[in-house]
């Protein structure tokens, strides 16, 4: 074969969210684009905050060229380092120093990094479902495996840690905590961290070596009603903060974002120099541009409010209907359980009504589909007569259990 071993089935295996995206505008030069009611990527559907511009232009126009566009220490520029680490002291209490903190070409950069630093060939990595799917090309890529923790059975989406220790043994190096998660919405409470901290505690004793936990964290600003998520590091002795800009200020393609190293971790010293090393080796530096832009935007917001309405809208609908349907706590994804034995059918019956919505057996959840709602809503609206002529095309099927 003249591709790598680790690289065929990703290839073959492709995404199938960019697939359905793909679809979704061939059907649409089909039917026309108001005709269709495109649920499958989450794409921020609001325009990054004033700030955002208004920095770009004048970095441009009155910075020098050969500093905004030039190199820079690999773990990105200095002073934007200490920006991002007095921010995260000043939010949550923290004590990050500029050392502490890796600019990285996204949530994506990072968690490669840290994969990249701590995985040997064989060594797993273990996730709970429901998980954003592309970790096990992540794992893969970096040469280890991907150990997923199933949902409990009760369909709330917590923390299965109940079977925790049933998927840690000796190879295990790392875990990847989602929290907002995708494809649920569901906010892993204070209680639930700190009794993840007992369990690897617990399971550290038993292998024989420390465990590390990813937080990947990139829609901590997008929160709704009042529930809160946790700092990390406050529930977590050996933990990393990965963050993403993507959807706090709707840039999800210009690629920026940073590795926080917490200093309360085992081996702290090696292990934040060995970031920097894999930051190098993987891109060099994050883009130079965007990481002065977002030093001046740390506490802009895009607008949160929108997707907590598309959010009401269409939860609401869809019970109303009958679905059964996970209430989002954060993030812009809907969770909703396929009313007919065969989910499958069910996305092909919603494609035949021209809603695209992504089956969620590759987040770990199968049974289920996942929306985004981070859409206008406009063609939220629009997508409901949709959704009862769907539900009346399932009427005569074998319902699920």
């Amino acid at each position: 074969m003249v591709i790598s071993n680790k690289i065929a089935p990703i290839l073959h295996g492709s995404s199938a969210i960019r697939k359905l995206f793909e679809e979704g505008k061939e059907l649409a030069e089909k039917v026309g684009a108001e005709n269709v009611y495109d649920y499958s990527l989450g794409n921020p559907s609001v325009p990054a905050p004033d700030v955002v511009r208004d920095t770009i232009v004048r970095l441009v126009t009155d910075e020098d060229p050969l500093f905004i566009h030039g190199y820079m220490n690999n773990a990105g520029y200095e002073q934007v380092r200490q920006a991002v680490a007095d921010n995260l002291n000043e939010r949550f209490g923290a004590s990050f120093t500029v050392n502490d903190i890796v600019m990285t070409v996204g949530a994506c950069g990072g968690m490669n990094d840290i994969l990249n630093l701590f995985l040997d060939p064989g060594d797993e990595v273990v996730v709970f479902a429901p998980f954003f799917g592309e970790y096990s090309n992540y794992v893969r890529v970096a040469g280890g495996q991907l150990r997923a923790v199933p949902a409990a059975a009760d369909g709330k989406f917590g923390l299965n840690l109940d079977a925790f220790q049933d998927y840690v043994n000796e190879k295990t190096k790392l875990v990847i905590v989602n929290n907002p998660n995708n494809p649920s919405g569901v906010i892993y409470s204070g209680q639930q961290l700190d009794r993840l901290q007992q369990e690897l505690e617990k399971a550290e004793q038993r292998i024989g070596h420390p465990l590390y936990v990813i937080s990947d964290e990139p829609y901590r600003d997008l929160v709704y009603d009042d529930n809160v998520l946790p700092y990390m590091p406050d529930h977590i002795r050996n933990c990393f903060i990965v963050f993403s800009f993507s959807k706090t200020l709707s840039l999800p393609g210009e690629r920026i974002g940073y590795v926080a190293v917490s200093n309360k971790m085992d081996s702290y010293e090696v292990i934040r120099e060995g970031i920097n090393v894999t930051n190098r080796i993987g891109s060099v530096n994050a883009p130079s541009l965007m990481q002065l832009t977002i030093k001046a935007c740390l506490n802009a917001r895009a607008a949160v409010e929108v997707y907590d309405r598309n959010r009401r809208l269409l939860y609401d609908k869809l019970t109303s209907l009958g679905l059964e349907c996970v209430r989002p706590q954060g993030a812009f994804y809907l969770l909703v359980k396929s009313p007919i034995k065969d989910y499958k059918t069910f996305v092909a019956k919603a494609k035949e009504q021209h809603i695209l919505m992504v089956d969620a057996d590759s987040f770990g959840a199968p049974g289920y589909v996942r929306l985004a709602y981070c859409v206008s809503e406009d063609m939220i609206l629009r997508s409901f007569p949709a959704f009862e002529r769907l539900m009346q095309a399932c009427a005569g099927c074998e319902k699920a259990q």
